[in-house]
């Protein structure tokens, strides 16, 4: 069987077995994502080819949440260095919950992970700018580049979290007082409240992993995202924080760099192969998408994609133009 042909026949079986999967719920301490349809469901594969399979409403736009966090520790990391960025932030996995205030007082308040809240504020904060608003552009500017297209702010999912972000401001002075942060509290939060209110399709999502497994460099736009040097470093803190406290079950059972949020999406990397990508908006209780894991894990174990696996992958990568669309 064609490298395509596999893929797209893993997307679409993975789409069709977890569709109708229930359990979850949205997340409802943020507004305006309680409301999202919870049906919603897509998935979308894309190589480091450029090559593009999709399933279900993988065009429908979405909050892309705690991903932002990957983009803001790439461009942190490009700016300052990743043996700099390393002793300033940490890369560690907490055990807890990703707005955990313990997890910071059981370290003097240095944040142990950027994937986490308190780490992504101290993540914003390394990102070089003359102010709050510059820091911002330069953040979206940075998502739309591992996109491949320009984003969007979503003034409802800002206005929505702006209005209920005091946990993450309390967060913010904590990392100040001791030295983890390095801007202003309070416009260090509005950015990071800000890049977590964009707009992305499960396809943009697959972009931007596939850029990770592409050394850095975006697939479809050749357009370099982050430095190839660092790309390993964010690939381990995913590995180690990604799904928050289900990372490390998350490495064991699918075996592959992942990051998620509680938008819905969730976004795995096959280093120099291709990435997988699906986007529903019923969590478990951690935080991450139900039927997202699902399906991703579906197409991992299909493929044999599993960093930790021996024996030759289904998938190779070619350098075509494949686009495969599945669902309604």
């Amino acid at each position: 069987m064609l490298a395509s042909d596999a893929i797209a026949t893993a997307v679409a079986n993975a789409w069709i077995q977890a569709k109708d999967t229930s359990g979850g719920a949205n997340a409802n301490y943020i507004p305006a994502l309680a409301t999202v349809d919870p049906t919603l469901f897509g998935i979308s594969v894309v190589t480091t080819g450029g090559d593009t399979f999709t399933a279900g409403d993988a065009t429908v736009e979405f909050a892309i949440e705690s991903i932002s966090k990957v983009v803001s520790m790439a461009l942190a990391m490009d700016a300052i260095g990743a043996e700099e960025f390393h002793g300033k932030v940490g890369t560690d996995p907490t055990g807890l919950p990703f707005n955990s205030v313990m997890a910071l007082a059981l370290h003097g308040n240095k944040p142990m992970s950027a994937l986490v809240n308190a780490g992504a504020m101290s993540a914003t904060s390394l990102i070089p700018a003359e102010s709050a608003e510059h820091r911002w552009v330069t953040i979206l500017e940075g998502q739309s580049t591992f996109a491949g297209r320009q984003l969007t702010l979503s003034d409802m999912i800002n206005d929505s979290e702006q209005a209920t972000n005091a946990h993450n401001k309390g967060i913010a002075w904590l990392l100040q007082a001791a030295g983890y942060l390095h801007a202003d509290p309070m416009g260090v939060c509005d950015v990071y409240t800000r890049q977590c209110s964009t707009l992305i399709t499960t396809t943009d999502l697959a972009v931007i992993g596939a850029t990770l497994a592409n050394g850095g460099i975006n697939p479809t736009t050749q357009h370099q995202a982050v430095t190839a040097d660092n790309v390993p470093h964010i690939l381990a803190e995913m590995t180690m924080e990604g799904l928050y406290e289900s990372s490390g079950d998350w490495a064991y059972s699918v075996g592959l760099p992942g990051k998620s949020g509680v938008g819905g999406g969730l976004v795995a990397v096959v280093p120099g192969v291709l990435a997988i990508a699906a986007y529903s908006p019923p969590l478990d209780e951690r935080g991450n998408s139900v039927r997202a894991q699902q399906a991703i894990t579906q197409i991992t174990r299909t493929l044999n994609l599993s960093l930790y696996r021996n024996g030759p992958r289904t998938v190779i990568p070619e350098p075509a133009s494949v686009l495969t669309t599945i669902g309604d």
